[in-house]
């Protein structure tokens, strides 16, 4: 949606898969192909709901993508329409959902949109907590019914972290849910986001993630830097990393960015663990995350918007609970590094250092 928005059609689904192979993406572990909102047709006599002129034939399309190694994902919504106002799933969940299944999907986005005014604010006017209800309960029914087909689909729930949505997610079959509102690409908006996380790592891990919504590493203005910085931070946070740029046509720099493997693999750390802002000293923010093993992932962001770069920056390895010197691996230049309390760290604005301590001390 980032970058297709409501012009996404099958061939546009079909060259991503493409390329997502040809670029090595896949190989680097991107594994889902996810079609966004307007693949929507209207739904027939029997409430069935057929797909418009964009998506010919859904299951051609899966078959097509899982061909490629790959798995394809869906969109809708518990309201009567979507946000785009096509059809959605209010009343036919169970039938949605067996269609999905039928048609080899593999994920589903369920976004709330409509059911605010169709349900929430109709049937519970100026009652939050009844609105609140309402709403768990639609999401809970689309859990069950994907659950229902036998299929694994993932479920990922688009509530824009309303009414604390990381407590209650997991026990409805979700995956992954919203912690915030939508994703713009400009560094303001993704680190409002990032801020958001910070009280949230304790909710995250193995099948059941926060989600601060999609990348939007290649898009906008962007510097190289704030891209970096944000696969970075969205690595750290083990956020689903869900590329949402122009594919075929990006540059080799941001390429590199979203498959650099050693970042790639501070996300996929099996241990799940989401990063924990350990303190900050003035626009500098430190970041760590405990990893398989013992290891430790340490991100140490200038958040400044000082163009040149920020004063000096010493490490406070205590507060990392470290001792004495540290043998670290800086995962963006490749080399090895030994971080101590008198290392002088100079950061451009928004810029960010992101190491790996194999044996912290």
């Amino acid at each position: 949606w980032n970058y297709f928005a409501e012009r996404v059609t099958d061939k546009d689904i079909r060259a991503s898969a493409d390329q997502i192979v040809a670029s090595g993406m896949r190989d680097a572990g991107y594994i889902y192909v996810n079609i966004d909102d307007t693949w929507e047709g209207e739904r027939d006599a029997s409430g069935v709901l057929h797909t418009n002129a964009k998506f010919p034939d859904m299951k051609a399309l899966a078959d097509y993508v899982h061909s490629k190694g790959l798995k394809l994902g869906i969109y809708s919504g518990p309201g009567t329409r979507t946000c785009a106002k096509y059809p959605a799933s209010l009343g036919h969940e169970e039938q949605d959902a067996k269609m999905y299944a039928d048609w080899g999907i593999d994920y589903l986005k369920y976004d709330l949109c409509s059911f605010i005014p169709d349900v929430m604010e109709k049937q519970a006017p100026n009652d939050k907590a009844a609105q609140m209800r309402l709403m768990v309960a639609a999401y809970e029914k689309m859990g069950k019914a994907l659950k229902a087909t036998g299929r694994p689909i993932v479920y990922s729930l688009c509530q824009y972290g309303w009414d604390s949505a990381w407590e209650w997610a997991p026990a409805l079959g979700g995956n992954l849910w919203r912690t915030t509102g939508d994703i713009e690409a400009r560094w303001g908006s993704i680190y409002d986001i990032l801020s958001e996380q910070a009280g949230l790592w304790s909710y995250a891990g193995p099948g059941h993630w926060n989600d601060p919504d999609m990348l939007e590493v290649g898009n906008g203005k962007l510097t190289l830097a704030e891209n970096r910085s944000h696969f970075s931070m969205w690595a750290m946070l083990a956020a689903p990393l869900l590329a949402g740029n122009d594919l075929p046509n990006m540059k080799p720099e941001i390429k590199d960015i979203l498959t650099n493997r050693d970042v790639i693999a501070i996300n996929q750390d099996p241990l799940g663990h989401q990063a924990r802002r350990i303190y900050n000293s003035g626009e500098v923010e430190v970041w760590a995350r405990d990893l398989k093993g013992g290891a430790k992932a340490i991100a140490i962001l200038n958040a400044g918007s000082d163009v040149y770069s920020t004063h000096p920056f010493h490490l406070d390895l205590a507060k990392l609970g470290l001792h004495g010197p540290q043998k670290a691996k800086d995962l963006w230049t490749g080399k090895e590094m030994e971080l101590t309390n008198d290392i002088s760290i100079e950061l451009a604005s928004h810029d960010i250092l992101l190491v790996r301590i194999a044996n912290p001390k």
